[in-house]
């Protein structure tokens, strides 16, 4: 846990734990939290079969005390290759730890539900699908692929050119949120208008009214622990 749902949004769904928890419910995964931003790290990257890296409220280009053990982590993982899923800031976070670029997005900030297409199969993928539609919270952006990644998953509108990717066959990214439903969403946004702009928060919520692929994906991620 590299951050929190806001607090006063945390009644609609839970938080990150409940979050994925829900997402992960009928796939055998038993999941651990580690609070990074409150210092809590594992001892070894060995204390789990795999690590999911979850959104976070926060910028990984902030100076934050605990964002550079959070990397330190991520690097460790790296090398020691067990299975890593990283989502939103995790998506971030990876591509910062291997050298590419993250940086506000001149367009402002993408929320609601969004169709990306996903460029590339892997087994692990099934059921497999052209398309995924997630809702998406974010202001910065991936600006390249890093060295040695391939593209997972990128934006049908010119936006989000770095929705995904895959880092040979033990991590892979969404910068969406699979973890998201839409009531919780919703409540975000309407907490938002000020910080968005009011005619982008109601494109987004009336977006929400789409349907998901929130289980597709779920299933992905937990087909991807158990095989990896």
């Amino acid at each position: 846990m590299v951050g929190h749902v806001d607090e006063a949004s945390r009644a609609v769904a839970g938080d990150y734990p409940e979050l994925f928890g829900a997402l992960l419910a009928d796939h055998g995964l038993e999941l651990v939290a580690y609070d990074m931003v409150a210092g809590n790290l594992p001892d070894s990257v060995t204390e789990c079969d795999g690590w999911l890296c979850s959104p976070s409220r926060n910028s990984v280009t902030d100076d934050l005390p605990w964002i550079r053990p959070a990397e330190d982590l991520l690097r460790e993982v790296i090398a020691a290759e067990p299975p890593y899923v990283g989502i939103c800031f995790g998506h971030q976070l990876l591509a910062r730890v291997l050298g590419a670029p993250v940086a506000r997005y001149p367009g402002g900030w993408q929320v609601g539900a969004q169709t990306y297409e996903v460029v590339q199969s892997r087994p692990w993928m099934d059921p497999a699908q052209r398309t995924i539609t997630l809702i998406a919270s974010h202001e910065d952006q991936v600006g390249s692929l890093p060295d040695g990644s391939e593209l997972l998953a990128r934006g049908t509108t010119g936006e989000s050119r770095v929705a995904g990717f895959t880092l040979g066959e033990r991590a892979w990214t969404l910068q969406a949120h699979p973890e998201f439903v839409a009531p919780l969403a919703d409540h975000l946004l309407a907490r938002r208008v000020d910080l968005i702009g009011a005619e982008k928060v109601a494109r987004a919520r009336a977006s929400l009214a789409r349907p998901l692929d929130r289980a597709v994906v779920g299933s992905w991620i937990a087909r991807f622990f158990a095989t990896a």
